[in-house]
Parts: C-alpha cells; sequence; structure tokens
C-alpha cells in the first residue's frame, strides 16, 4: 500500500510507527499537527489505479530525436530558446523515462 504514496507520506507513517508525538512530526516536517492529522486519515482511504506513468513530454522526444540526427545541445538550445545546459538536462530526463518506461512495461 506504501508504494502509491508520496515521499512525504510514507515518512509521516513511519514516524507514527516509530512512536513519535504527532507535534513532533509536525515540527519536523514543518506542518501543523492538524495537517499531519489529516494526511494520516488520507493514506487509508484507498486509491485508485497503479500510479501514472511517466512517458517522455513532447519537449523530451523532439530533443532526443534531434540529439540522434546529430545536432548539438547549442542548436537545440536556440530552437527552443533555452541554453544548452537546459537542453542537456532534458535530455537526460527523457532518458531516464525512456529507461522507467522500459523497466514497467511487461512486453
Amino acid at each position: 500500500m506504501t508504494e502509491m504514496l508520496r515521499p512525504v507520506e510514507r515518512r509521516v507513517l513511519m514516524m507514527r510507527d516509530e512512536g513519535v508525538a504527532i507535534e513532533e512530526i509536525a515540527r519536523r516536517i514543518r506542518r501543523s499537527p492538524a495537517l499531519v492529522n489529516r494526511m494520516i486519515e488520507w493514506t487509508e482511504i484507498p486509491r485508485s489505479g497503479v500510479p501514472v506513468k511517466r512517458t517522455p513530454r513532447a519537449i523530451e522526444r523532439r530533443v532526443l530525436s534531434l540529439r540522434a540526427s546529430g545536432e548539438s545541445y547549442e542548436q537545440i538550445g536556440q530552437r527552443f530558446n533555452r541554453g544548452a545546459r537546459f537542453i542537456r538536462q532534458v535530455e537526460g530526463l527523457a532518458h531516464f523515462r525512456r529507461g522507467l518506461e522500459l523497466l514497467t512495461n511487461p512486453d
């Protein structure tokens, strides 16, 4: 069940299970005790389906195809009015998401 929770929700539940007081949990995550109580209650509500698949976005797919055709980061950056460093980050994220896609598809 915890695989469908956000990291902060998993951490709150772990601290609660360790016996940490709600006020202390709230202080550690910089939230109110009321919000921490609501978060704990919300985690008990069943969530539907699996988490959203993170497939590459359009810009990521386009950057991959342009890089595959031999364009430099600077050339691609000019097309999108972005810097070469940003294009490198987009390419890296695209590769990461493609890897996730390969790992999660049972095909």
